[in-house]
């Protein structure tokens, strides 16, 4: 793959397998003594960064593929691939990938003349493109993506008229259904089954992937959740707490084995990136054990497209601003089998569960405002309601303080397609883990070190998860533009190039110019 950015710089290195870039990177470490004054400590680490240049042929196998994002995601790769256009009652529409943060975005890479240059973000290092992508899948019904994707009534029909003759041949692999899991109402959809002990149906999902992967000769799979959502596991001592406990638990054919949990496992035994789309804890203690002893890499949950995501930044603004929320009300309505299966009270749990949490780390990192514990009241709310389908309806109301006991509130109305958003938000989550496969770190001085690759749980994933996974000891971040901020920079740092801060500082002291 061609590069599209040169650095012109002694401390980036040129091959024709990688980009190697020098780069320091620095922390910050506070002390406070018993008198509550800080000290700082400037920390530097220096690093080479290498980036190999070849991109993998990537397969992708969604679980849960006959559902809305599953035909939505395959749509959109096909009309994309193929430049379809449809007409529709405003006119000639093309196929586009809006909404992609790396097919859509731009970021800053330097100025020209005291402008700035802005670049793809697909552009900063060797992506896999997504007309390359090959899909495949499972789902609990056998309906084949054509006519799942005229279910799902969320293209509009002159596409799918177009697509069908691509889809109609699709047809999902069988799947695995344990009816405690999700909602009962569910049931009438499953005739696609993997039947058997938990043991042989895990044998048959590695199996399925080593097909698919040699079927296709592909050199990567990465295997994404987007079924229904789940209830929550419960975490029990001796089954789900560690790698082993978790592999015996399977062979005893244990009921506390999610199917999104036997997924996640099969990944890890087959060397595959897992990513969880849905709110559930897949990840229990003993799936992440199992993927970093495997080395594999691991991201959830939960795609963060409409309501979370605005939330993510309206209350980062509330807060930086020394605006203290104090009510946070979320009320959502939507129509599609999403909705429907979270009309059951565990399935919600789950989904209330990722919502809520969203605040909690701007909330604490502003002391002058909350108390230690203090948080703000925060309810969130979801009903199904048929008539809207995709059409996802969201209502928030934020109720903050202000000056000498006065009072802000902001309500808004947000109606988002649900599966249109998630669709994209898909391919970000596969192309970027797939280019972190591709970047490994040592550190400049150790020259005997081994390049070493990021942690199994892929926080840097978390712009686009509503409740981030991150590695133990590691902190949560919710605010959006420090997630999106940690992707671009963590790209630049690939280039050797400074972490973009927006100071601006040239442009706003007066020196004399050299």
């Amino acid at each position: 793959m061609a590069l599209k950015i040169y650095i012109d710089s002694p401390k980036v290195k040129y091959t024709e397998d990688y980009i190697e870039a020098e780069y320091e990177y620095q922390t910050t470490n506070v002390l406070e003594d018993d008198t509550g004054k800080f000290t700082v400590r400037p920390v530097s680490t220096k690093l080479l960064i290498r980036t190999q240049i070849e991109v993998p042929k990537l397969g992708v196998m969604l679980v849960g593929w006959g559902g809305n994002n599953g035909t939505t995601i395959t749509a959109a790769l096909i009309a994309n691939k193929h430049k379809l256009t449809w007409e529709t009652t405003t006119g000639i529409k093309k196929a586009n990938w809006y909404g992609s943060l790396l097919q859509a975005s731009t970021v800053k890479l330097g100025s020209k003349d005291n402008q700035d240059v802005f670049v793809p973000m697909s552009s900063m290092l060797p992506m896999v493109h997504p007309n390359d992508i090959e899909i495949d899948g499972w789902d609990i019904s056998s309906m084949n993506l054509a006519d799942a994707m005229e279910r799902a009534k969320v293209l509009d029909i002159n596409l799918q008229k177009q697509l069908k003759p691509h889809m109609i041949h699709m047809k999902p692999r069988k799947s695995i259904y344990y009816a405690d899991f999700i909602a009962s109402n569910q049931e009438n959809r499953v005739d696609n089954l993997i039947h058997g002990t938990k043991v042989e149906q895990l044998a048959w999902i590695r199996k399925d992937i080593i097909e698919f992967k040699t079927s296709k000769n592909l050199d990567q799979v990465i295997i994404l959740w987007t079924a229904n959502t789940e209830r929550f596991s419960r975490i029990i001592p001796g089954i789900n707490d560690t790698a082993d406990n978790l592999l015996k638990a399977i062979d005893e054919n244990h009921s506390e084995i999610s199917p999104s949990t036997m997924f996640a496992v099969a990944a890890a035994l087959e060397g595959c990136t897992y990513i969880n789309g849905s709110p559930q804890n897949t990840f229990v203690p003993g799936a992440i054990e199992l993927a970093e002893r495997q080395n594999t890499f691991i991201a959830g949950d939960d795609f963060k497209s409409g309501q979370t995501k605005l939330k993510s930044v309206l209350v980062d603004f509330l807060v930086s601003a020394g605006i203290k929320p104090v009510s946070i009300v979320s009320y959502n309505h939507l129509g599609n089998n999403d909705g429907y299966n979270l009309s059951a009270p565990q399935q919600f749990r789950s989904k209330e569960i990722s919502k809520s949490n969203v605040v909690d780390d701007m909330v604490q990192s502003n002391q002058i405002l909350y108390e230690p514990g203090e948080k703000p009241d925060h309810c969130v709310v979801i009903k199904y309601v048929p008539y809207v389908g995709d059409s996802k309806r969201a209502m928030d109301e934020y109720t903050s303080e202000i000056m000498l006991g006065g009072h802000n509130t902001i309500v808004i109305h947000n109606t988002c397609e649900d599966s249109l958003l998630a669709s994209p938000i898909i391919l970000d989550l596969v192309l970027l883990a797939e280019l972190c496969s591709r970047i490994t770190f040592r550190h400049i001085d150790q020259k005997d070190e081994e390049f070493r690759g990021f942690e199994s749980v892929l926080s840097i994933l978390s712009y686009l998860c509503k409740a981030p996974l991150v590695p133990k000891g590691t902190p949560v971040i919710n605010a959006l533009f420090k997630q999106r901020a940690a992707i671009e920079n963590i790209l630049r740092a690939c280039l050797s190039l400074p972490p973009e801060n927006n100071m601006l500082l040239e442009y706003k002291i007066n020196l004399k110019k050299s």
